[in-house]
């Protein structure tokens, strides 16, 4: 499933601000800064800084007004994948569709690379917007990022997910309970924290509802990439596929298999179509953007 027009157009802001942050200002060292563009200009479906615009919307504020601090949600996801690809953790040479930056450029300027993304992600969200006036929400907002960025977060996920591959050597005691919190955690906690940045930025006091439709999207994103996985070509992908059950990695289709997989997805697409309507009514792009994560071919 292609993106429909409207997150099409979403898609577009999102690079537009992209390019302008990461343009080219002739700063040394050159090769880290042509890593970093290399990593996050490659393409990717901007889910995260488009859920924190979306999110925000849906709150009554203008999402244009937050673009550069939800790019920074795309900075910090972009540093984990450049991580995650490293050939100490899932040893990948594809992703968005071309060498992956280890393989493009070297293993250590890989590790910096993703080093800088994180904190200059940070760097955006405490900074933008600009303003005294925006301060408080900066700062919550930084806060939440924070969590779901940290060791009870994606790192505690990618933990996981090592242990769950015997990469450190650990037994897994609960397969069922771990997959969950692999799931949470090294996907789900980032994309939950982009729905609740848009609604910090707008000043919502109850993020209740906004931190559920995140909590549902999150692991129906990675259940998704688990099918997929199993499914996919690489050029469908644009990464390698098969990886996570040749690895004998903890995946949904792995433990549950491909039809129990597809069916919890359309479980997850009914609860999210349903907890949209409660952000934004009928109709919206919040349940536009989950059903395109769950129906998607990439």
């Amino acid at each position: 499933m292609s993106a429909p027009p409207r997150l099409a157009a979403e898609r577009a802001a999102v690079d537009a601000a992209l390019h302008r942050l990461l343009a080219d200002r002739g700063e040394r060292p050159a090769r880290l800064h042509e890593a970093m563009e290399y990593a996050v200009l490659a393409g990717g479906k901007r889910v995260r800084p488009i859920l924190a615009r979306l999110a925000h919307a849906a709150a009554g504020g203008d999402p244009d007004r937050i673009t550069d601090a939800a790019c920074g949600l795309e900075l910090i996801h972009t540093y984990s994948l450049v991580h995650d690809d490293l050939p100490a953790m899932d040893d990948d040479v594809l992703r968005r569709g071309r060498p992956t930056l280890h393989v493009a450029f070297d293993e250590a300027t890989a590790i910096l690379a993703g080093d800088a993304l994180l904190t200059d992600g940070f760097g955006l969200l405490a900074s933008r917007p600009p303003g005294p006036e925006w301060a408080v929400r900066r700062a919550a907002a930084v806060a939440v990022v924070a969590a779901a960025a940290g060791s009870l977060g994606m790192v505690a996920g990618q933990v996981e997910d090592l242990e769950a591959t015997g990469g450190l050597g650990r037994a897994v005691d609960d397969p069922v309970a771990t997959l969950e919190r692999i799931h949470r955690r090294k996907t789900g906690c980032l994309i939950r924290a982009s729905v609740e940045v848009g609604a910090v930025l707008a000043g919502v006091t109850d993020r209740g509802p906004f931190t559920a439709f995140g909590d549902r999207l999150g692991l129906a994103f990675q259940v998704a990439d688990d099918v997929l996985d199993a499914t996919a070509t690489a050029d469908e992908l644009g990464k390698s596929p098969g990886k996570d059950a040749s690895a004998g990695k903890l995946t949904y289709v792995t433990l549950h298999g491909l039809d129990a997989a597809r069916r919890r997805l359309g479980e997850l697409e009914g609860e999210l179509v349903a907890l949209a309507r409660t952000l934004e009514g009928d109709g919206g792009p919040l349940a536009e953007l989950a059903r395109y994560v769950i129906h998607r071919s990439s």
